[in-house]
């Protein structure tokens, strides 16, 4: 028979999401923001390069997708929800971008007397965003989320 976890212990784990929720959404806000600030024209180049369909509309949906969907990994809001179509951008890049370039998210390709010349990232950091995600969308957004304020106000009006 497993051991449930103490009260504290049970109340601690509602914290770990929260690291997981801060640095991730604000990765997702900055790659998204990264995006429009440059001009979708600009993202939509590299798209058609790349053979993606309906670029023009993939280079407006894509860094909406990654903004929005950062804000509301960030304030831990409907997190499985969220989780499917980031995964789905993470999925697109690491298979149109990154897969070529191997596994590692630095790749050193020389030296210079300036130091390291470092080339394309490999998937790497897209299998962490996707771990992350799919943590998010199974376990909860944790504490301090609208996730768990909405959960808390269910149970308050079951109650009643």
């Amino acid at each position: 028979m497993a051991n449930k976890p103490s009260i504290p212990e049970a109340r601690a784990g509602q914290w770990a999401p929260l690291l997981l929720r801060l640095v991730m959404g604000y990765g997702f806000i900055v790659h998204g923001w990264v995006k429009l600030s440059r001009g979708p024209a600009r993202f939509e180049a590299l798209l058609t390069q790349l053979g993606v369909p309906f670029s023009k509309l993939m280079s407006w949906v894509v860094p909406f997708v990654e903004l929005l969907g950062g804000v509301a990994v960030l304030a831990g809001a409907f997190a499985a929800i969220v989780a499917v179509p980031l995964i789905a951008t993470m999925l697109t890049a690491m298979f149109s971008v990154h897969l070529k370039h191997g596994f590692s998210a630095v790749n050193t390709v020389g030296l210079t007397a300036d130091g390291p010349v470092f080339g394309p990232p490999g998937y790497e950091l897209n299998l962490l965003y996707i771990a992350g995600l799919v943590a998010l969308a199974l376990g909860g957004a944790g504490a301090f989320s609208v996730d768990a304020l909405m959960g808390h106000r269910r149970r308050l009006r079951a109650r009643a």
